[in-house]
């Protein structure tokens, strides 16, 4: 087993989770399997009761852990599926060494940080480390650890100690250690300053860790100058100062690594073999990616309406599954995020021009999405916004929340039922179309919402538009986060006036999906479908969403949901190569039977 420890410089957020997954990306196109582990160094136990504005999106996996937004990263660009231990936090080591000492575990010792503490993280590490990610029997070859926060902060120390330790505990061959740091360029003399990376290795080596790699985050390419520079007083080659400079697209990560032979390093310093010549598939399909994403023209507007939008990292996933749907429909995104309190009439009189720009924003719009989320805040915005694309026949998808909100509006404004709401908003009122689910314990947070990976079945007695975006499936297997869900006995009221609940769960109680008759895309899920979507195999929902904002749907739909060979919507094995040379071919064939035939007519190829 050979360990790639991924640590942070100079600042929060430089970007460890693209690189650590960028450099998994690279190495599978080796023929090896990766796996990853994230430690955060906070005492919480998990990410399930951070507010987004803390740390971002909360991201879920199929167990039902509650875990760090880089996990999903990793998932994404690796196509793997990561379990609760592959999160580490320092709350969940100190409880595992705190529940070994209540047993007796170490015979009446002092239960110190050095050795307990640091050896029980070294203990997960290597057990976690073994466990596939893939779906296959054997253990991984690889297992990049991504170290949160940055060189330097007291709640890392720890870990920075544990794996100092580490690196002769598995020798030195197999242990490597990445540092990713920020290289400063004021815009007062637009000098590329390293002064703040020499300091952070200058720490990190005093701690017991030299970096085999230091790599760059910049606004620009480095100059061969200031590589020179930091080789000299950070005690590596020039070769080993990587630089990744602000790029259109994280697509292009792995191949800005590829470019600058880092597979080659790492296959070196750590003794891995790596094929010669090496597969070129994988990278093929990562370079197919970012040129797509950069050279795309036509664009589609989704309106996000939301609580946390001041964030972007609040809805990453979101945001991941919006972009993966758009260039599967060879459209560049263009995401308007409104703060859902901007849309409620009391803004109106506190700022009317905030008012008017949000809801002008949302009427000018071709689709929109309303996410999760928890709270009272922002509920009636969210509302409203249903109401009018239900009432504007605008393609709209809810998620989770949005869901509840969608289903709240339709009893206000359809049904008649002018005080319906939700039990979490109003536990008072007379039409309970929204209930707390009897799993959820008040008084506890943590932990007690339906959580991870559950089975919705499609219903057989009504035709269902989503069943078909999903391959005419008879269910779906999905990520859910909630403690609020449709109330069931409402449901036959809501049916009869065309809310249709097309997708319950296996005991035919929770209402799953619902989509409304006669408008062309009024669809929402309980789960979360954004936690499953793949760069090269986007979320059924968010793809019908989009292919319904750009007028694409109905033709989508009548060729069978089956991609035309010219557009990428899946990630198979058929090259851009064979594309175009099949494309050519047929071509030549058309062009050689108009020449045979003067009736005949060649049709352009769309």
């Amino acid at each position: 087993m050979k360990y790639i420890l991924v640590t942070g410089a100079v600042i929060s957020g430089v970007g460890k989770g693209i690189i650590a997954s960028s450099i998994g990306a690279i190495l599978k196109t080796g023929g090896l399997r990766v796996t990853s582990i994230k430690i955060d160094p906070y005492i919480n136990i998990d990410a399930g009761t951070f507010s987004p504005y803390e740390h971002g999106e909360v991201f879920v996996l199929d167990d039902g852990s509650e875990v760090d937004l880089d996990l999903g990263n990793y998932e994404r660009f690796l196509d793997v599926t990561l379990h609760r231990d592959n999160n580490i936090t320092t709350g969940k080591i100190y409880q595992d060494v705190i529940s070994r000492e209540r047993r007796g575990d170490y015979l009446g010792k002092t239960v110190q940080v050095v050795p307990h503490i640091t050896d029980a993280i070294q203990e997960w590490v290597e057990r976690v480390a073994k466990v596939p990610a893939d779906g296959a029997s054997s253990e991984p070859d690889v297992c990049i650890i991504e170290l949160g926060g940055t060189i330097g902060d007291i709640e890392g120390m720890p870990f920075i100690e544990a794996f100092r330790q580490f690196q002769f505990r598995v020798s030195s061959e197999n242990f490597c250690c990445v540092l990713v740091s920020l290289i400063l360029q004021p815009k007062a003399t637009g000098e590329q300053k390293t002064k703040p990376t020499q300091n952070s290795v200058r720490e990190l080596r005093g701690l017991g860790l030299s970096p085999d790699l230091i790599i760059c985050r910049s606004g620009s390419e480095l100059i061969q100058e200031v590589r020179d520079k930091i080789s000299n007083f950070c005690h590596v080659t020039s070769k080993q100062v990587i630089c990744v400079p602000d790029v259109s697209s994280v697509f292009r990560v792995p191949l800005i690594l590829e470019e600058q032979n880092v597979v080659g390093f790492l296959g070196s310093r750590l003794r891995f073999p790596i094929p010669s010549p090496r597969p070129r598939k994988l990278l093929t399909k990562w370079k197919d990616l970012a040129d797509r994403s950069d050279r795309l023209l036509r664009e589609v507007t989704i309106c996000l309406v939301g609580k946390y939008t001041r964030l972007e990292d609040a809805y990453a996933s979101v945001i991941q599954a919006l972009n993966h749907a758009a260039m599967a429909c060879n459209l560049k995104l263009d995401l308007k995020c409104i703060e859902a309190t901007d849309l409620e009439v009391e803004m109106q009189h506190q700022d009317p021009v905030r008012y008017h720009e949000a809801w002008q924003l949302l009427c000018s719009s071709n689709g929109v999405l309303i996410p999760g989320g928890f709270g009272v805040r922002g509920t009636e915005g969210k509302i409203l916004a249903a109401e009018w694309a239900r009432k504007t026949r605008k393609p709209f998808l809810g998620i989770c929340l949005g869901m509840q909100c969608a289903v709240v509006e339709f009893a206000r404004n359809v049904l008649g039922w002018h005080d319906a709401n939700s039990t979490e908003a109003n536990p008072l009122t007379n039409n309970k179309v929204v209930i707390e689910m009897p799993e959820h314990h008040p008084g506890q947070l943590g932990g007690t919402m339906r959580l991870g990976r559950r089975r919705t079945n499609f219903r057989t007695d009504v035709p269902s538009l989503l069943k078909k975006l999903y391959g005419d499936v008879d269910f779906v297997e999905e990520r859910h986060r909630h403690r609020y869900e449709v109330n069931p006995k409402v449901v036959d009221k809501l049916e009869e006036n065309g809310l249709m609940f097309v997708g319950r769960d296996v005991e035919n109680e929770r209402m799953e999906i619902f989509e409304l008759k006669d408008h062309c895309y009024y669809v929402a899920v309980q789960y979360h479908p954004e936690y499953l979507t793949r760069p090269m195999k986007p979320s059924p929902p968010y793809l019908g969403l989009i292919l319904a904002a750009s007028g694409k749907l109905a033709s989508y739909v009548a060729h069978g949901c089956h991609p035309s060979p010219c557009s990428n919507y899946s990630d198979s094995d058929y090259s851009e190569d064979e594309q175009i040379s099949e494309e050519l071919a047929e071509l030549s064939l058309k062009a050689s039977s108009s020449s045979a035939s003067l009736d005949s007519n060649l049709s352009p190829r769309k």
